[in-house]
């Protein structure tokens, strides 16, 4: 009987998992695919030029539906689903998770305040992406010689460190150009459909302002967020690859059921061979029909790789080959084109349905433009958690679903940047080139850093990695030169913005760096803090100052300042350094590193607090609560706690867990409201006091004395309130800099400090606790 209920059991569990798996398949249509499914609208009038249009031969059409339908198999199946898509990032993907991964596994990245704790996070693990080894196969591999070699080549030359991060930057810089391309040319095809119903003269004077519109309305809407109407995206996207794929067939067995014959690669030879150099450069026109396919692996930690291979091979997949098929079969019986505008999408829609589809289009490139959208404030708030962008607000639209998030300034510059590129053009193909030239950049940069992470993740042989780069590498650099040749034809832009932004996120790095380099430098002696005694030659008062550092060790500079120059200082003071680490997510267990500096009756401790590139930073009375019991679990168990190693005899360091609960107000937790064995340490009764703070530790151990007292000291500090302390900081290049370091950092950086947000934690404090203490740093 028993095995009869395990093996319902296990069955209900099955059905519940395969539900669970296509649910998140069936909304990945929308949040994923919606980009990649309306590249119909665009393909075939991007590609075709003068000269082709009019061949009355099949060649030319046959040749480009061969390319369309191997493009379509070899990258974003072959590539994208069956390999890339096993690279990631704690579940994490897109560019900065192959970053990240190979940070991780050779010591290339930039980050100034790494950790050897920080190795020890459940989420920085060795055996992170590894598709298929076990923990004992991956350490009998993991010194391998090809991979020991490669990775002692990354960390003996910082050249190549230096190389491989702006690799990772110019990719990232697409994917935002990539942002403001892609609503514009999405949207303007669909409403292309227009142009059927009226005079050739009248096109640009309703498509473009009705472009404008809707785009207007898409970029006002953003911070409302998606969840409210997310509901729509997956049905609209189904409904319109139903439409494309209907009509497909319908043209393949109404106009050339033989056209099937086109799937042959022989057909992209002839064509080729035909066409000649305007073959290779309408190459930057049928890239196009790939455009969207990265949003599969950037968009992996909403869903799963199982639920997207599935979206993808039986639904997606085959509706696009069906919609390119139908074209094609369409475009082969009519060969004689009035005007140019008839080779596009809604040529070959039956008359009867043509405006429902109109309809359905638009719909459609809404859908998949927010999601672009979506990704770029995405992939800007992991820039900015790592150090490469400068800090902006990040507004999370969405209790339930982390990655919805806004950012008003990045919002309208997309915006701006995306009505002067519609305006400007007012043209498909001109918007096509320039996309497809950010689209194949960033396929590209995912191809060399796929190739690393092969030899450094994954433990595969130098060779293999090769055969990766070279076979797809060449694909994909053949349509990268198709796409570059036409520079002066719309391609610049998409290498002007990632221009721009490159520079931005680079001189934001580098002041980060040479700032840290400072503070490093200028660390003050623990000795100088010793010879202080315990109050520090100051007065000590009630309250708890919390001192801002980026250090993750020693006593930053700027605190001789205020020991210097205040009168009195807050009788516990928590030097508290906010840091970013290479992976995803921290575990809230793992999140606060706390250590003492100096005797215990110094009261000084140093509190680090680690989050992933794409943590949600907690409110501030959360973080101050949790701040506060992860400095008492440290004092109750730090006696019994293995603590990190210092470093320079400093100090050490201790991960603080769940352990203490802070109540307040006189509140009391919910799962404390009745009786309970809890034992409570509470603060003196004050009839003055306006807050009441009390620790509560399910089943306590006896404390002693002293960790009592220290405790004690602790929640009246609480009690008296937590001022921050932040240290304002100019940079000055110093005296005897070359030209270009003057212009960096006195000039570029520091316009960018002025007008960026401060640090999150500083956002929302009350004037009134706040004090800051102005320093130059001469770098």
């Amino acid at each position: 009987m028993d095995l009869e209920g395990g093996g319902v059991r296990s069955d209900v569990v099955k059905r519940e998992s395969w539900r669970t798996v296509l649910t998140l398949a069936y909304q990945s249509l929308g949040v994923v695919y919606g980009d990649l499914s309306t590249s119909p609208l665009y393909v075939y009038k991007s590609t075709f030029a003068e000269d082709i249009e009019h061949s009355e031969s099949n060649e030319e059409i046959y040749g480009v539906l061969s390319f369309v339908f191997w493009t379509l198999t070899l990258i974003p199946l072959l590539k994208y689903v069956f390999i890339v898509l096993r690279a990631d990032d704690n579940g994490e993907g897109g560019t900065f998770a192959l970053y990240s991964l190979l940070c991780r596994h050779a010591r290339v990245g930039f980050l100034p305040n790494c950790q050897l704790a920080d190795e020890e996070l459940s989420a920085y693990k060795k055996t992170d992406g590894h598709p298929h080894l076990s923990n004992g196969e991956i350490a009998a591999t993991v010194n391998s010689s090809e991979a020991s070699s490669m990775k002692k080549l990354l960390e003996k030359h910082q050249v190549l460190q230096r190389l491989l991060l702006i690799l990772a930057l110019i990719g990232t810089c697409m994917v935002i150009g990539d942002g403001i391309l892609t609503p514009a040319i999405s949207v303007f095809s669909a409403v292309s459909g227009l142009e059927l119903s009226m005079a050739k003269e009248h096109h640009k004077c309703v498509e473009v302002p009705v472009t404008c519109f809707i785009l207007v309305c898409l970029f006002a809407l953003q911070h409302y967020g998606t969840h409210r109407v997310g509901f729509l995206f997956a049905p609209i996207v189904v409904m319109w690859l139903l439409c494309i794929s209907l009509i497909g067939v319908y043209n393949i067995l109404h106009w050339n059921p033989h056209v099937y014959q086109a799937l042959s690669p022989y057909y992209m030879y002839k064509f080729l061979r035909k066409t000649q150099r305007d073959g290779w450069m309408s190459l930057g026109g049928i890239l196009l029909c790939i455009t969207g396919s990265e949003a599969m692996f950037a968009d992996l930690g909403h869903f799963s790789q199982l639920s997207i291979k599935i979206a993808f091979t039986s639904i997606v997949y085959p509706s696009l080959i069906l919609a390119y098929m139908g074209q094609a079969a369409y475009l082969s019986r009519h060969h004689i084109i009035e005007s140019d505008y008839r080779i596009g999408f809604y040529v070959s829609v039956p008359e009867q349905i043509r405006w429902p589809v109109l309809a359905i289009a638009i719909l459609a490139a809404v859908v998949g433009s927010q999601a672009i959208i979506t990704g770029t404030f995405s992939i800007i708030k992991q820039c900015s958690a790592l150090g490469c962008f400068p800090r902006v607000k990040i507004v999370h639209t969405s209790s339930k679903f982390h990655g919805q998030i806004y950012i008003p300034e990045i919002n309208w510059i997309l915006m701006i940047l995306c009505l002067a590129v519609t305006i400007g053009f007012r043209d498909t193909k001109r918007m096509g080139n320039a996309s497809g030239l950010a689209v194949i950049t960033v396929m590209l940069v995912t191809t060399c850093l796929m190739s690393l992470v092969m030899v450094l993740c994954w433990n595969k042989s130098i060779l293999l990695a090769l055969c990766f780069i070279l076979f797809f590498g060449t694909i994909e650099a053949l349509y990268f030169s198709a796409s570059l040749i036409k520079f002066l034809e719309g391609a610049w832009v998409p290498i002007a913005l990632a221009f721009i932004f490159m520079i931005i996120m680079y001189v934001w790095h580098y002041g980060t760096l040479k700032k840290y380099e400072f503070d490093v430098q200028n660390k003050v002696s623990i000795n100088w803090l010793l010879g202080l005694g315990p109050t520090l030659g100051i007065v000590r008062v009630h309250g708890i100052g919390l001192i801002h550092t980026e250090l993750v060790s020693g006593i930053p500079a700027i605190f001789s300042h205020f020991v210097t120059n205040l009168p009195a200082f807050h009788q516990v003071l928590v030097f508290l350094c906010i840091k970013s680490v290479p992976v995803p997510y921290v575990q809230p267990g793992e999140r606060f590193l706390v250590g003492r500096i100096g005797p215990k009756e110094f009261r000084l401790y140093r509190c680090i607090v680690r989050y992933g590139y794409r943590d949600v930073h907690k409110d501030d009375l959360e973080f101050e609560k949790d701040l506060v019991c992860s400095i008492a679990e440290f004092i109750r168990t730090e006696t019994n706690t293995s603590l990190e190693e210092p470093e320079k005899d400093d100090e050490r360091m201790a991960v603080v867990g769940e352990g203490f609960r802070l109540c307040e107000e006189n509140g009391i937790p919910d799962d404390e409201a009745g009786p309970s064995n809890s034992r409570e340490i509470r603060s003196p009764v004050i009839v003055s006091r306006k807050k009441k703070v009390r620790f509560v530790l399910p089943e306590s151990p006896e404390i002693n004395i002293g960790v009592r007292e220290e405790l004690q000291e602790l929640m009246e500090a609480r009690e008296a309130g937590m001022a921050f302390i932040l240290g304002h900081s100019h940079m000055r290049a110093k005296s005897g800099s070359s030209l270009l370091k003057r212009l960096v950092i006195d000039v570029a950086y520091d316009f960018l400090r002025r007008n960026c947000r401060g640090p999150d934690y500083a956002v929302s404090i009350p004037h009134a606790s706040t004090l800051e203490v102005g320093m130059i740093y001469h770098v």
